[in-house]
């Protein structure tokens, strides 16, 4: 399996890119992963994010290149950067209490 750029594939660390790159979707995505219940979770809500900004091209060539690039990303992924970014000190905190 190729990788690109340490992600499972172009798609995905495009989207990544891009998400980090626009300073509100970059808060909105970690507000999100802090909210989130689980990176499953919060997989579906970065995949409806990005989904409501897709442009309606209508039936063309471009739609369904559009369409077969996002079905390739890997969003959970994504969310499991986000998640862990936003809860490291839940793991720290839980494994200090452990001790």
């Amino acid at each position: 399996m190729s990788t690109y750029n340490g992600w499972s594939n172009y798609e995905t660390w495009n989207v990544k890119l891009w998400l980090d790159n626009e300073q509100g979707s970059s808060e909105e995505m970690r507000d999100l992963a802090r909210r989130a219940r689980s990176e499953s979770d919060l997989a579906k809500q970065i995949e409806a994010y990005v989904d409501e900004f897709k442009p309606d091209l209508g039936a063309s060539l471009f739609s369904d290149l559009l369409n077969t690039a996002l079905g390739e990303v890997n969003w959970d992924e994504i969310a499991a950067s986000y998640y862990e970014e936003e809860h490291e000190d839940d793991e720290e905190e839980s494994d200090e209490e452990a001790n």
